[in-house]
């Protein structure tokens, strides 16, 4: 069997994406799978990493600000269709997959004119556009959060939860004591109430800003700090520190780094965690029964973190701050959260409560009985 998976863009599309291709090649070895993504962006580096071949197309999303602009964006949109159809002839797929983004549109639209199946991937609570517009030629939908009726045929809706890299459950407390003390020198101790601060891969300048001006605070209560501030944070915020400082923090179990290589152990110490609202993080939270405080990022189109983030908050099994209130109130409401064991408790009772599992192979099961009743 083969099968085409487009989509891309972000973390968010792509981590779902290698899990289903690889829940694809778990129960079908000698299953071909192709990915198509858009030149430039970030899957054409980690979908190889990930042991899968890619190919890049030329389009790019439009641009609302300066539309006059979207002339090229447009005919790179129909050499990307152009593209998109040459490869779906040639690879002849049983199956297309798209999870969003640039490439998915192109991609499945080809695929479905071809009447190859398409099954979407949609991993956020607001919709994205891609998926809207590709609703009406996919034969399923596989979506994360409950009453998305609203976005697409309900007839064509499963609910499956979001893929999540599959090795976070692994982690361990004692564990993670150790890799802080080998990796960055940290003394820890699984006592003592942890937070996990995560911004994504380039950081959030609001959390690390509230970060900046609490940690004194932080630290005097004897909190532990696991902090991930981006790459593109991190020089700014060791140089206001300082080297001495940074070196008295490790020893009371503060680490302040760019990137974590180790999620899963950082996970299992974390007590809290503060995180954006990707849909990726907020499955990987419920996943792993987290008390979490969200600031969804402002950013991102259609506000879709706000709507990912609410889907917790109204069951109880989150905190949400805005992002413009990050400064004022992200230490008080660690503080507050620290200190209210039962409200800790109630909330990762909540949160679990939501997550959905085995996600990347109950898609791929749909997308194999999919696959193989078109072929009959």
């Amino acid at each position: 069997m083969r099968y085409l998976i487009s989509g891309g863009g972000t973390g968010g599309h792509i981590f779902p994406a290698v899990s289903i291709a690889n829940a694809l090649k778990e129960a079908d070895k000698d299953a071909e799978i192709l990915f198509v993504g858009a030149l430039g962006r970030m899957e054409m580096e980690r979908v190889p990493q990930a042991g899968y071949k890619i190919i890049g197309l030329p389009v790019r999303g439009f641009n609302r600000a300066q539309p006059w602009k979207n002339i090229s964006v447009l005919f790179d949109l129909w050499r990307s269709m152009r593209q998109a159809k040459k490869i779906v002839k040639e690879f002849k797929p049983d199956a297309a997959v798209g999870v969003g983004g640039y490439a998915s549109g192109a991609a499945m639209k080809v695929a479905a004119r071809m009447g190859i199946p398409v099954i979407l991937q949609e991993q956020n609570g607001f919709a994205g556009v891609t998926n809207k517009l590709l609703k009406d030629d996919a034969r399923l939908i596989c979506v994360a959060y409950e009453n998305m009726e609203k976005f697409f045929p309900k007839e064509k809706i499963l609910l499956t939860g979001n893929p999540v890299r599959q090795n976070l459950t692994t982690g361990d407390k004692q564990h993670a004591i150790e890799w802080l003390k080998q990796e960055y020198s940290a003394t820890f101790d699984t006592k003592k109430p942890t937070m996990l601060i995560i911004g994504g891969s380039l950081g959030a300048r609001t959390i690390n800003e509230a970060m900046m001006s609490g940690l004194p605070t932080l630290a005097d209560q004897g909190v532990q700090l696991i902090w991930q501030t981006g790459k593109t944070y991190i020089d700014k915020i060791l140089a206001n520190i300082g080297e001495e400082k940074i070196a008295a923090y490790k020893q009371q179990g503060i680490v302040i780094t760019p990137f974590l290589s180790n999620m899963p152990d950082a996970y299992a110490l974390a007590d809290i965690v503060v995180s954006r609202a990707g849909a990726s993080s907020i499955s990987e939270l419920c996943l792993l029964g987290k008390a979490s405080i969200l600031i969804p990022s402002p950013n991102v189109a259609e506000d879709h973190q706000t709507h990912n983030a609410m889907a917790l908050v109204r069951k109880d099994a989150a905190l949400l701050i805005r992002d413009v209130e990050c400064g004022k109130e992200l230490i008080p409401a660690i503080t507050a959260l620290l200190a209210d064991k039962p409200k800790q408790e109630a909330m990762k009772k909540n949160i679990i409560a939501l997550a959905q599992t085995d996600s990347a192979a109950r898609i791929a099961n749909e997308v194999i009985r999919i696959a193989a009743s078109a072929r009959q």
